[in-house]
């Protein structure tokens, strides 16, 4: 752990910390705990469960870089990052592609000296690399450090999310556009009940033996089909048990079973926090599909029960523009990418800016040419 020295004053009784170490990080723990349940803001992807086995199945050696901020020896502030190299030497949020949401922590009893702190700590630690802060939701604690930031910076677009509210489920039915659509979901809910799919919250002490036959039936459904390939490698199978099954002793996941009879035929891993429910990654079998059950149905019936917590106002379907999530009238809710350099440092914001368009106009090219071969392939 050491202490930088920040370029900028530090608010009167505040000093920021560098730790590189990962054991100290384990050992923030019950002091993350405490800064995470006074940040609104955080995701669940801020939690210390996630963000650390995420570490230690995706962090490179000597590249940790947390940034914290205290005042009067207690946590008020954090930033949890990791050095990359390309294409530009920045940090970023740890949780990498596999985190929907990138955020810091920030006190929200603290004021504006915690984000002021922070900034500064921020700036010392990043020295000759730029700060690049990815998927970071509208409203999210890392806006009011962007707020506060001395040197040069920028805001980009990140990812869509598309949200709902956070309802009982017949209200998100009776949100659908035509009663035709509405009718197609009632049908769809009786056909479960017919089948008889009961869903089931899995206890804490069971969540790793569910989490194991949830990746299992993953890996089943998608079997000869396009699938995200990192869901089906070791590392992220000894992340998610790790990370969520303390996150379900916590509250900040849960785990359900939809059993036939006495058999699972779906696992489902909801995410939860203070302001959102957000389900996160399932697993069916797809005898399912075979019967003419909606699985898409059956899990967002579950995860709006969880949604509806005190406090929670947003159903998250997290990233992702799939046309099955548009059947529920979703608001697209994009994420941001907020850079942050010093002015000895404004040549790689230039750089990662010229990165980003370069990256958008080779999206755009591959999108009309998938457009131009539909067309063509439309008209054979």
């Amino acid at each position: 752990m050491t202490y930088p020295r920040p370029p900028h004053p530090l608010p009167p009784g505040h000093t920021v910390e560098l730790v590189t170490d990962e054991a100290a990080f384990a050992e923030l723990a019950p002091q993350w705990r405490r800064l995470y349940d006074r940040c609104a803001a955080a995701t669940p992807f801020q939690s210390h469960a996630w963000l650390l086995s995420w570490w230690r199945s995706y962090g490179s050696a000597g590249r940790l870089r947390l940034v914290l901020a205290r005042e009067g020896g207690e946590l008020v502030a954090a930033a949890p990052l990791t050095l990359v190299r390309r294409p530009v030497p920045a940090l970023v949020p740890l949780g990498g592609a596999i985190s929907d949401y990138g955020d810091v922590l920030l006190d929200d009893e603290r004021g504006p000296d915690a984000a002021t702190a922070l900034a500064a700590g921020l700036a010392a630690a990043a020295r000759t690399a730029l700060v690049d802060l990815r998927e970071v939701r509208p409203g999210a604690a890392a806006e009011r450090v962007y707020a506060r930031w001395r040197g040069p910076r920028h805001r980009l677009a990140d990812s869509l999310c598309l949200e709902l509210p956070a309802l009982p489920l017949d209200e998100l039915v009776a949100r659908l556009p035509s009663a035709k659509a509405r009718q197609r979901v009632r049908a769809q809910l009786r056909r479960l009940d017919a089948l008889g799919v009961k869903a089931r919250p899995v206890l804490p002490d069971e969540a790793d033996a569910a989490l194991r036959r949830l990746l299992d039936l993953h890996r089943l459904q998608w079997r000869g089909r396009k699938v995200t390939g990192e869901h089906l490698r070791p590392r992220f199978r000894e992340h998610l048990v790790r990370a969520v099954g303390p996150m379900v002793r916590s509250g900040d996941a849960q785990v359900t079973e939809f059993r036939m009879a006495d058999e699972v035929v779906a696992v489902d891993v909801t995410l939860l926090s203070h302001r959102l429910a957000g389900g996160y990654l399932y697993g069916a079998h797809p005898g399912l599909r075979e019967r003419k059950a909606d699985v898409a149905v059956m899990l967002l019936a579950a995860c709006a029960e969880y949604a509806r917590a005190p406090g929670r106002s947003t159903l998250s379907l997290l990233r992702g523009d799939e046309p099955y999530k548009h059947h529920w009238r979703p608001e697209p809710v994009p994420n941001q990418r907020l850079l942050l350099a010093r002015r000895r440092t404004a040549p790689l914001l230039a750089a990662a800016l010229a990165d980003a368009a370069a990256r958008r106009r080779g999206k755009e090219l591959l999108r009309r040419r998938a457009e131009r071969k539909g067309h063509a392939g439309g008209g054979t």
